[in-house]
């Protein structure tokens, strides 16, 4: 088949789903800016090169043989598709599936709520997340990006970074009522911690308040006790609901700190060293969909 249709037969075929449509070699003349003649010409020489009849030549008019009928219907829908996909090409639009993991209290907390924004700038682009902790190994191959909190460190990956994380305490403002105040560090031996045990990857259960509390200098407290979660959204949740104070993470927190349902009992703040970031395979960037996402999620993280 691939011999039978080469650039000549393309260009006759042309012809003819202009000649099949206008059922007239004059009118398709006139719509492709040729003869009459050149029509009628080409059109004789693909019915040879296919071996039947197109058309059916009555007196003042033309009519389409059952072959050409069906070829007509074949070549218009081609030649309609291919019109359309260009028009999409020439106006950006962009379709195909992106596969997209991401340690799960980023994606739920920070990329679920910004979604509709991609959405409606890539409708054609679907989307395939899967919510995966950092402990999750790194395959090239199993996705297109990956969201991730680490040191930057990815043998054989590329990344983006897009920020650092940055930690501090917060507890529900009904955790103080009739409690002895929480306005330092030295305080929190009177209430119970919270802990999210997948803070990074390769964290232990407690690594976030050890973290921060020797960032701060702070005297010597036992951390090692309390309630612990598997993702930190579950550990805010359990701080609004009162339960304790809990470490939040800066990126992550501003909605429940504006509604006021999460305080900073104290203000300092110290870096995590660890940077959310955009890990890809080494030259999954050329493919202009995955690039589209990858730099929509960049300008995402600018704007916060």
């Amino acid at each position: 088949m691939s011999q039978l249709v080469n650039a000549k037969t393309h260009a006759w075929l042309k012809v003819f789903a202009v000649s099949a449509r206008h059922l007239s070699f004059t009118r398709a003349a006139e719509e492709l800016h040729v003869t009459t003649g050149a029509v009628s010409q080409q059109i004789k020489q693909l019915e040879e090169r296919l071996g039947f009849k197109l058309f059916r030549r009555l007196p003042r008019q033309l009519a389409l043989t059952e072959e050409g009928r069906r070829l007509a219907d074949i070549v218009e829908e081609a030649y309609q598709s291919v019109g359309m996909e260009v028009k999409r090409l020439k106006s950006g639009v962009m379709s195909g599936v992106i596969r997209l993991r991401s340690v799960p209290s980023f994606l739920h907390k920070w990329l679920m709520p910004r979604l509709p924004r991609l959405q409606a700038r890539f409708p054609d682009i679907e989307l395939h997340v899967r919510a995966e902790d950092s402990s999750v190994s790194l395959r090239e191959g199993d996705y297109d990006l990956a969201l991730d909190l680490n040191d930057g460190h990815y043998p054989g990956l590329s990344i983006t970074p897009l920020m650092e994380e940055v930690i501090f305490p917060v507890c529900a403002p009904s955790l103080l009522k009739n409690r002895p105040s929480l306005r330092n560090p030295e305080h929190l031996a009177w209430y119970p911690l919270l802990h999210d045990i997948t803070a990074w990857r390769g964290s232990h259960d407690h690594a976030e308040w050890e973290h921060y509390l020797n960032a701060i200098e702070a005297p010597q407290t036992n951390v090692r006790r309390g309630y612990t979660f598997n993702r930190n959204h579950l550990t805010m949740e359990a701080a609004i609901a009162g339960m304790g104070v809990a470490i939040a993470r800066q990126t992550l927190i501003r909605g429940e700190i504006d509604s006021g349902r999460l305080i900073t009992p104290f203000s300092q703040r110290v870096p995590t060293g660890m940077h959310y970031g955009i890990v890809h395979a080494s030259g999954a960037l050329d493919d202009r969909r995955v690039r589209a996402v990858h730099d929509w999620i960049v300008e995402e993280a600018q704007r916060a």
